[in-house]
């Protein structure tokens, strides 16, 4: 009811925005520009990630701005111009984006490429228009596994289990307001071994908060950069969205294909069914889910969680489950490193 509701509020604010932007000009065949999104590699070479824009929006947030500011500040990321149609050039290889402005373009992987890689990205062909750099993120040949963790209520408090609370929380929050878990540094730190291991974020949250979530998880918060999976937020009569639960095992399937020769450790939290998804990405890879640790943000566990926990550990992967994270690298045989509270702000 309520997130059937929420579906058609968002349907009719996103058609009266597009009729005013229209009335201000704001036309979608404005000169394209590039928003890029972080990358990844695979065996076959560099995936970029980015969306065809007619202009890119960007609010700076002030500390002490008003929750009616951050309102409209956050309302505004989701006002997007996005350009279909439009061909994308790098190293040799052309894409074009789709409906919803969103272009991948999978890019030959020179020898010896590791780290971080920018490539640059060329919108309306080789000799087009304007270029963005497109960040990658490819493992050295000495990682020993990969993280793949989920975002809200795992890393970051947000209230995800409850839809009214969750959506309180995103919009009357800002980049410099919203809060992370204390032990989550730590923990992705004694993961990630100084970025010898890559990590993953798989999040519902919409591709319009790319950059908002990179400056809260990775500026302030000073968790491990790495790709961030999120959603497409298409609007439609019949409510917000796609699966959730079909979101992140893709998500998680394809970066498992993306690094064949490693391990992973799945991170999330009993409020929205990641024990379940995580039960049948084990069961969907036998022998590459390392370790999973779910922070209970409610009391407990559901009957549910307690039997999809039982069967990860019958499978033979060690589970982590609690109100915090601290404690899963000792479980899985690692050092956690201590962190001062002050540590993780830019």
């Amino acid at each position: 009811m309520i997130r059937t509701g929420l579906g058609a509020l968002a349907l009719r604010t996103g058609r009266m925005v597009e009729r005013g932007l229209e009335r201000i000009g704001d036309r979608p065949d404005d000169a394209p520009v590039l928003d890029p999104y972080i990358g990844y590699a695979t065996p076959e070479g560099l995936v970029l990630r980015a969306r065809v824009l007619s202009h890119l929006r960007r609010a700076e947030p002030n500390p002490r701005q008003s929750k009616w500011t951050n309102l409209r500040q956050m309302a505004s990321l989701f006002v997007t111009d996005e350009v279909s149609g439009v061909p994308v050039s790098a190293r040799g290889m052309t894409a074009t984006s789709d409906a919803e402005g969103y272009v991948t373009l999978t890019v030959p992987r020179a020898d010896g490429e590791s780290g971080w890689i920018d490539v640059e990205a060329t919108v309306g062909g080789p000799t087009g228009g304007a270029s963005a750099l497109c960040p990658v993120r490819v493992p050295p040949a000495s990682a020993e596994h990969i993280v793949i963790s989920d975002v809200d209520d795992t890393m970051i408090r947000t209230g995800a289990h409850s839809l009214a609370k969750n959506l309180w929380t995103t919009f009357t929050g800002s980049a410099l307001t919203r809060e992370w878990h204390e032990d989550a540094p730590a923990l992705m730190d004694a993961l990630a071994e100084g970025g010898r291991n890559p990590v993953f974020y798989v999040s519902s949250s919409p591709w319009n908060l790319h950059q908002f979530l990179e400056t809260l998880l990775f500026e302030r918060a000073g968790l491990p950069r790495g790709p961030m999976f999120l959603r497409d937020l298409g609007v439609t009569e019949d409510g917000v969205g796609q699966s959730h639960l079909g979101h992140k095992a893709t998500a998680i399937d394809t970066i498992l294909a993306a690094n064949p020769d490693l391990p992973c450790y799945l991170l999330g939290d009993t409020g929205q069914k990641d024990s379940a998804v995580y039960l049948a990405a084990a069961r969907r890879h036998p022998g590459r889910i390392r370790g999973v640790a779910l922070r209970e943000p409610a009391e407990g566990v559901s009957g549910d969680d307690a039997d999809e926990i039982a069967a990860l550990e019958g499978l033979d992967v060690p589970v982590w489950h609690g109100p915090s994270l601290a404690g899963a690298a000792s479980l899985w045989g690692m050092h956690e490193p201590l962190r001062r509270p002050g540590d993780a702000v830019a």
